[in-house]
């Protein structure tokens, strides 16, 4: 019964293994040999053999190999004066763009503190880590183990039974083969600043018309201005001086804001240069369309991801075909320590081999169903190039536009205060009442806020044209080093 059961396991094909072939490489034992020779493990190249054939086939890989796909890239970026260059803006460091002292010395500290940015480091080290237990599926798993019994057999069995030990102490691996291949705080700071100077204007103005106010309450009073002037002055002194705390208010809201960025307190925030006083260049070089495909980090994400699409293609593929496992055990069962690896010395070596023959269209349906999802992310990766040269060319016709309407709002305001100096020369000399001048100057109040919006959204778009070009994400970590050195210098 023994026996039979014995057979019977060692022919079951749901454990196919290599024993047979091990079998006719060992040399025959002679009857008189000692159980350790009995005991003697597989010839010494066998074990090197398979291991190299097994290795050989794990470098073989089936399915599609990965190709990008063929994307037609504009000759140059709508709103490019001239013919597109190499060079780009978006190769320069991002402290190159602004020469802005306090602005450069708070993203440094949002690099260092900010909540956004630590939670993305430890979100690079967890896919480092996830990326290290994927490859450490390509290695075989060894694990070791020891045991230790003492036991004594019923006498009734065996009147001779005595208290025996037992040491069992040994090393196991496994492997299944793998055949078949298986710039938010820039923005929120000059969006600081351009609160300070429509708050400037408006106490600019405020103070203007309060002078003017002081000034017609003393001709009231004389009956040298009439009450309509003098109501006139009062309103629109008024109505500017609200504006004051609607911008303190906004003010501290963003000051907050830019605290939560550098991850600290909600506080003051110091102030570098003022919104009109940030240099800024005439013309900005948005390089080749092309080189957006290896600068833009979300391109090279959807690329990424379409790669990894196309390795669950191949998976679905190497499903269909058999799988390779190899085990394998040294180890020694004696009554002392001392014969472990002696008369006790256990060894086993085995391969098993599993292929599907019938899923019901399973595997098919998932080869299918991989095929699909990799048409997905080749449609989104063609999309998410498309929308970069969108931003890109945007982005760059906004930079110039607003250049343009900077400089049309500069010469409103010019005029302006032209304006407001004329009616007041014409009032003192008798020409035309007050109204004129109220008018001239709420005009002018109205140009300066409309320009400090234009300098702004100016500011902004070099800001979104940095980050469309994906400013700074093409330059290695030695080039980062070494434009830092010369910064610090």
């Amino acid at each position: 019964m023994v026996q039979r059961r014995a057979d019977s396991n060692a022919a079951d094909p749901s454990s196919w293994n290599l024993w047979a072939a091990l079998a006719s490489l060992r040399r025959p034992a002679a009857p008189s040999q000692s159980p350790a020779a009995h005991s003697r493990p597989p010839a010494p190249y066998l074990v090197p053999a398979l291991l190299a054939v097994i290795a050989l086939l794990s470098a073989c890989a089936v399915g599609p190999a990965y190709k990008r796909p063929a994307i037609t890239a504009p000759e140059t970026t709508r709103g490019q004066a001239g013919e597109a260059e190499k060079a780009s803006m978006a190769d320069q460091a991002w402290w190159e763009i602004f020469h802005d002292d306090v602005l450069q010395s708070l993203i440094d500290e949002a690099l260092r503190s900010g909540y956004d940015l630590r939670l993305a480091a430890w979100r690079v080290q967890e896919a480092r880590a996830n990326a290290g237990i994927a490859r450490s599926e390509l290695f075989p798993e060894i694990q070791a183990h020891g045991d230790w019994s003492r036991s004594r057999g019923s006498r009734f069995v065996d009147p001779l039974s005595r208290p025996e030990n037992l040491y069992d102490a040994g090393a196991g691996l496994s492997w299944e083969a793998d055949l078949w291949g298986r710039i938010r705080r820039s923005r929120s700071y000059f969006g600081l600043r351009e609160l300070d100077l429509r708050l400037d204007i408006a106490k600019r103005t405020a103070g203007s018309l309060r002078e003017t106010h002081e000034l017609f309450a003393r001709r009231f009073e004389a009956g040298r201005a009439s009450a309509l002037e003098t109501a006139s002055a009062e309103a629109s002194l008024a109505s500017t001086s609200a504006d004051i705390p609607d911008l303190e208010r906004q003010i501290a809201a963003q000051e907050n804001r830019l605290s939560l960025l550098l991850g600290r307190s909600p506080g003051p925030i110091p102030r570098g240069a003022a919104l009109d006083e940030q240099a800024l260049p005439p013309e900005v070089p948005a390089g080749l369309p092309s080189d957006l495909l290896e600068r833009r980090p979300d391109i090279l994400e959807a690329e990424q991801t379409l790669i990894a699409a196309n390795a669950e293609v191949g998976v679905t593929v190497a499903n269909f075909l058999p799988t390779i496992s190899l085990t394998g055990a040294f180890g020694g069962v004696a009554p002392q320590v001392s014969e472990l690896f002696g008369a006790g010395r256990t060894w086993s070596l085995g391969g098993g081999l599993l292929s599907p023959l019938f899923q019901g269209r399973r595997l098919r349906n998932q080869h299918r169903a991989a095929l699909a999802r990799w048409e997905q992310a080749k449609v989104r990766y063609e999309q998410r190039v498309t929308n970069a040269f969108s931003e890109a060319a945007t982005a760059l016709v906004a930079y110039q536009k607003l250049a343009e309407a900077e400089r049309q709002r500069a010469r409103s305001v010019a005029a302006d205060r032209d304006a407001v100096r004329l009616s007041n020369e014409r009032y003192r000399g008798g020409l035309s009442d007050y109204l004129e001048v109220l008018q001239a100057q709420q005009q002018q109040l109205t140009a300066e806020n409309s320009l400090a919006g234009v300098r702004y959204d100016r500011i902004a778009s070099m800001v979104q044209l940095y980050k469309a070009l994906g400013g700074g994400w093409k330059l290695s970590d030695q080039e980062w080093l070494r434009r830092i050195a010369l910064r610090k210098e």
